[in-house]
């Protein structure tokens, strides 16, 4: 997650920026966009320490991103505890499956 350009990667680079800040029913739809995408990880850290409060990022919602910032206040670094996360992860299911996504990194990780 070092790699400083991850925005120019992401999947959402070519989506229309309003359809990402969206309230209700529509948030489904844009966290959408973020499935699949290769630097899903980069994004909700880069959200999560810059306490950015409005949009979809990484998948996740506002909303979603609040509660886990209250479930764990003594992170100081979500960039490099979702890297670490990530890469333990990785190692664990190379050999057995291919990983399962963001999801069970971030339930590992929390």
């Amino acid at each position: 997650m070092t790699d400083s350009d991850w925005g120019e990667r992401g999947l959402c680079k070519s989506a229309d920026p309003d359809e990402l800040f969206v309230v209700g029913a529509a948030q489904n739809r844009a966290k959408a966009v973020c499935t699949g995408c290769p630097v899903r990880t980069e994004c909700l850290a880069y959200a999560l320490d810059e306490r950015i409060e409005h949009g979809i990022w990484g998948g996740m919602t506002e909303r979603d991103r609040r509660a886990l910032l209250r479930r764990r206040p003594t992170v100081t670094s979500w960039q490099r505890l979702l890297e670490t996360a990530r890469s333990e992860h990785d190692q664990q299911t190379r050999s057995v499956a291919p990983a399962s996504g963001l999801v069970q990194v971030l339930d590992e990780a929390c």
